[in-house]
Formats: C-alpha cells, structure tokens, sequence
C-alpha cells in the first residue's frame, strides 16, 4: 500500500473551550482521484477531518503537530 494515498479520518469535538481530534477510521486514495472511506465510527456532527497519513515515527522525528494533537487517543489541540 502506497502511504501516499492513505489517510486517516477524525472528528474533532470541543470541550470546555478544547478541542479534541478522535481517529474514527481510514481513508484511501484510488486512481481515478475518488476515495474510499472506512468509518469505525459516526460522528455526531456530520463533520469529519481527512488528513494524510503521518507514520508515527515520522511524525514525532518532524515535530510533526500531529504527532503531538492526533493519534489514536484523545488529544487536546493547544
């Protein structure tokens, strides 16, 4: 798989006065530009953040701001 056209698919919701980026699924790049969406989750609101994917190790070595407010877990964005 070509890292290239992988993404990763989040919801972001706001709390106290933060936000919070969720994982909730995966996101492929075919070759006539569509995309393929796999959702482990709904979100609520309807709105969802398509980003490229970041290998972890990549990202924490870039001081990637993903690496720091995404992932896997809930993470407040600064």
């Amino acid at each position: 798989m070509d890292a290239g056209k992988m993404k990763i698919v989040y919801v972001i919701s706001e709390r106290s006065g933060r936000k919070f980026w969720n994982r909730i699924g995966v996101a492929f790049i075919n070759s006539d530009g569509s995309m393929n969406v796999k959702l482990e989750a709904i979100p609520v609101s309807g709105e969802m953040q398509v980003r490229d994917y970041v290998p972890r190790d990549e990202a924490h070595s870039a001081g990637s701001a993903r690496a720091t407010h995404g992932g896997d877990h809930l993470s407040p964005l600064s």
